[in-house]
């Protein structure tokens, strides 16, 4: 059975840095993650992706301040959030599309159970 389990989230004062990971059980390997974050009343936005030649994309309102990666070893995706602002408050949620385990090798993707982040002064 794949598992998911999401932590960094937190609380942290404008321009500070939280580190969001992912963990996944169950799996043989992580071939392409995204995070996505949501606020209340608005849908879900893409934030960033990684695919499965490590190619990454960010969206534009995160550019140049977060860091998308991936331990393979760990079977772990990360997201490294620098210079933090309050528009970046939202729950973040990773989606991961891993490899299952042999004889099979199965792609198929889950959803993390997302984190709080929050940036205030």
């Amino acid at each position: 059975q794949v598992q998911l389990v999401e932590s960094g989230g937190g609380l942290a004062r404008p321009g500070e840095s939280l580190r969001l990971s992912c963990a996944a059980s169950g799996i043989f390997g992580v071939n392409s993650v995204d995070w996505h974050r949501q606020v209340p009343g608005k849908e879900r936005e893409l934030v960033a992706s990684m695919d499965s030649h490590s190619k990454t994309n960010y969206a534009e309102a995160v550019k140049d301040r977060f860091t998308i990666s991936k331990d393979n070893a760990k079977n772990s995706v990360y997201l490294q959030m620098n210079s933090l602002k309050p528009e970046d408050t939202a729950l973040y949620y990773c989606n991961v599309e891993v490899i299952g385990l042999p004889p099979r090798f199965k792609l198929s993707r889950h959803w993390g159970q997302g984190t709080q982040v929050t940036v205030a002064s």
